[in-house]
């Protein structure tokens, strides 16, 4: 596996999130890839986005480096874009020629609009470390909540 980078955007306490195929089910992710040879992590994470959302980006701050157990790695940065501009649905050009694309939408998420598993993802990319989600986090209550079925 190669090393990945991810551009973190957030606009009013929400999220922009790629929707794909992916693990076997569809999936919310932050819009990101492969690193390129003799491209930085960051130089990546800002062509990702721009290919995955038509968005061009500033970074603004890295949030996290993850060390996946297969050796790779995966950086995650807080990215800013300009307010008059949307995303739109773009490619993913590793998805071979003539395959569907993996990408099915492009959309701003809350918290409270995405399940359970697309949530854990967020936190180990550093959400925590961004003030708005962190104060949203801070004014939840203290019981334990635990999605049911297997664990």
């Amino acid at each position: 596996m190669r090393n990945r980078s991810m551009a973190l955007v957030v606009r009013e306490c929400k999220i922009l999130m790629i929707h794909t195929y992916r693990f076997n089910r569809y999936i919310y992710e932050l819009p990101g890839g492969g690193i390129e040879a003799g491209e930085t992590p960051q130089q990546a994470a800002v062509r990702e986005l721009k290919e995955e959302c038509g968005l061009d980006g500033v970074i603004t701050r890295p949030l996290n480096v993850l060390h996946r157990p297969n050796g790779s790695v995966e950086y995650v940065f807080l990215v800013d874009v300009p307010k008059d501009r949307e995303p739109i649905v773009g490619m993913d050009p590793e998805v071979a020629s003539g395959e569907e694309q993996a990408i099915k939408d492009v959309c701003w998420k809350s918290l409270q609009e995405l399940s359970e598993k697309d949530r854990a993802f967020l936190w180990s990319y550093g959400l925590m470390d961004v003030e708005d989600f962190r104060e949203i986090v801070l004014g939840w209550g203290d019981e334990i909540s635990y999605p049911t079925g297997d664990r």
